[in-house]
């Protein structure tokens, strides 16, 4: 289901029009992200053979969708740093210390949105400055739709699945250790990957 579908071109004009989905305009507002149902997490190569993964723990935000133009939604995430989480109580502390996030001097990360548009279907794509420690730089998250619902208790509850690729360095996060192998012990791509739950605001 599309933010909006483009209807057929009539015979007598030359401009196509857009058909907006009721359904989906009815969507248009402000959201709060519901942290407790929603994960904010990276994948980053280990050792050149593995994977490690993790989340972040403490997050917030806010959507303002608009169902009938999409470049006009805005997303807003503060993450705190200090809830990462790879499992692994010595990784977390090192990856808070100013070998990786600095987390006591920088205790956030925030992106914050400037440009929304729609890939086709249920597809988007919402592009904004990340900040990472005292490094600011543009990110490009592709997201899918999930759909939308109400939930029992009232609440009116949107979805997205969404992922990006980044370059650790390019925000300032460079500390590695040669492998006597060769290659480094942690890889210089970052997946991140968002799943989101929302609740629309009265």
């Amino acid at each position: 289901m599309g933010l909006f579908t483009r209807r057929a071109q009539d015979t007598t004009t030359a401009v196509a029009t857009l058909e907006v989905d009721p359904a989906l305009a009815a969507l248009t507002g402000d959201y709060v992200i519901d942290a407790s149902h929603s994960s904010i997490g990276f994948t980053v190569r280990h050792a050149m053979v593995t994977n490690v993964r993790g989340t972040f723990a403490d997050h917030e935000g806010s959507l303002h969708l608009d169902g009938a133009d999409p470049s006009r939604s805005t997303a807003s995430i503060d993450v705190k740093i200090a809830s990462i989480d790879t499992g692994i109580a010595d990784r977390d502390g090192h990856l808070r210390s100013g070998d990786f996030f600095d987390a006591e001097t920088f205790p956030l990360m925030t992106f914050r949105s400037t440009e929304a548009q729609q890939l086709g279907g249920d597809k988007y794509r919402i592009t904004g400055e990340l900040t990472i420690k005292d490094v600011t730089r543009p990110l490009s998250i592709d997201l899918e739709f999930g759909g939308s619902a109400t939930d029992v208790y009232g609440n009116e509850r949107v979805g997205f699945e969404g992922s990006a690729e980044i370059l650790r360095s390019d925000w300032g996060l460079t500390w590695n250790a040669a492998l006597e192998t060769g290659g480094v012990m942690v890889s210089d791509k970052v997946k991140l990957t968002f799943d989101i739950s929302a609740i629309k605001q009265a």
